[in-house]
This record gives C-alpha cells, sequence and structure tokens, in this order.
C-alpha cells in the first residue's frame, strides 16, 4: 500500500514557513530555504538569550561606576565596602539607584567607605 505522507508532511512544513513569516524573498516562502533560515535564526536566538544577560550586567556595572566615579570612588571598592557592610543589593537596583535616586546612592557609597 502507497502512503503519500500529506497530512503529516504538510504539517511539519506549515510549522516551519509560520516560523519564517516576515522574512524576505524565498526564505518565507519556499519550505527548503525557509528551514534552513529558521534553524540559523533560532540558533542565534538561543545564543542571543545568554549574551543578553552578559549585555545588561555589563550595562549595569557601568551606570554603577559612573555613580561610584561622581562620589570619588572606584567600582571595585564600592562593592568590596558593600558586601563587608553586609548589604546584599544585585546590580540591577544598583544600577537603578544610581540613575533614579542619586543622593540615595551617595549615602550607600558613604556606607560602603565607612570602616567596620
Amino acid at each position: 500500500m502507497r502512503v503519500k505522507r500529506g497530512f503529516k508532511a504538510m504539517r511539519r512544513r506549515n510549522k516551519v514557513l509560520k516560523l519564517a513569516k516576515g522574512f524576505r524573498g524565498g526564505h518565507s516562502k519556499l519550505f527548503r530555504t525557509a528551514a534552513d533560515t529558521v534553524d540559523r535564526a533560532l540558533a542565534y536566538a538561543y545564543r542571543d538569550r545568554k549574551v543578553k544577560k552578559r549585555d545588561f550586567r555589563s550595562l549595569w556595572i557601568a551606570r554603577i561606576n559612573a555613580g561610584t566615579r561622581m562620589n570619588d570612588l572606584s567600582y571595585s571598592k564600592f562593592m568590596h565596602g558593600l558586601k563587608m557592610a553586609g548589604i546584599v543589593l544585585d546590580r540591577k537596583v544598583l544600577a537603578e539607584l544610581a540613575i533614579a535616586d542619586p543622593t540615595g546612592f551617595s549615602s550607600l557609597v558613604r556606607t560602603a567607605t565607612q570602616p567596620n
């Protein structure tokens, strides 16, 4: 008995073409090129979810560093001072404080520089 594979194959192709929606030209219309492009896009998406975390962390560090330099302190000494003072704030919150509340951030810097 001959098997045409119509339903299953079409469903598989439609899944790929749906993922390729928005790509230009044959990359969204032709199954073979769309499949290659979708595979590459999914690989980049997986990789860049990790890269995004790295990028945000470096952005937060740059913002904290700018805030500490305005208070005549280096980033590393500030972070060490916070650890010694027992203040547990992550870099995301510290960066937000440095931008939104400079006076509050200055008080944190003063706390971090006080000898224990």
